[in-house]
């Protein structure tokens, strides 16, 4: 009997194949993602939102397979909350990142998980901590993430400038976002936005078609 062949991408894990971004701010950071999934070179999901909760004030922004980072970002958020009710007080940012960088490390040979970990807390105002595959942690006032981040390297070390105020850092990382979406054939969709600060979190969107346009030649 002659069975017939099978597309690419079946039986292919789902891949958050993906642009993430975050900034820090005077007062709080940015995050920023798009909202592709793909399963090999099928799109499963165009709408995915990439900017996960971890507690009031930390979010994170997820790369890799989507099963993994999910999976991770729920473990965290579960022991972020019984040490928040331990404490008496929120958590920590770092207390956060140093959470997802013993999972990522101590699972490293079994997870595909590439997060940023962003939030505010009292003690150190806005935070952006990246953790990589394989586990290891580093803070720094900006990171990227995700296959699209290869495209943009370059845009973001020229653009990137210290002190930026909160309209600037958003108008950073969604002209970041739509350079990287519109280079990598794993990125695209909508890029979904979040301000987090001591006033909580504001979170937007920017739809395909409003986008920043740049050159398409």
């Amino acid at each position: 009997m002659e069975f017939l062949s099978k597309p690419d991408w079946y039986g292919v894990a789902e891949s958050t194949g993906t642009s993430i971004m975050a900034v820090q701010y005077d007062g709080g950071v940015v995050i920023g993602a798009d909202s592709r999934t793909t399963t090999g070179t099928y799109i499963a999901n165009r709408v995915t939102d990439k900017l996960t909760k971890i507690h009031d004030h930390i979010y994170c922004c997820r790369s890799g397979s989507a099963a993994d980072t999910q999976a991770v970002a729920d473990i965290a958020s579960y022991h972020l909350d019984f040490h928040s009710i331990e404490s008496g007080s929120p958590p920590l940012v770092k207390t956060a990142a140093t959470l997802f960088q013993k999972l990522c490390y101590d699972y490293r040979e079994q997870l595909l998980a590439g997060i940023i970990v962003a939030g505010w807390d009292e003690e150190n105002g806005g935070q952006v901590y990246t953790v990589p595959l394989g586990g290891m942690m580093v803070r720094q006032p900006f990171s990227i993430g995700g296959s699209g981040s290869t495209y943009i390297y370059g845009h973001v070390d020229a653009t990137y400038k210290e002190n930026m105020t909160k309209e600037e850092c958003l108008k950073f990382v969604s002209n970041a976002l739509a350079l990287a979406m519109f280079r990598d054939g794993s990125s695209g969709g909508i890029v979904r936005l979040a301000c987090i600060s001591k006033d909580g979190v504001e979170r937007s969107q920017i739809l395909g078609d409003k986008l920043p346009k740049f050159y398409e030649g």
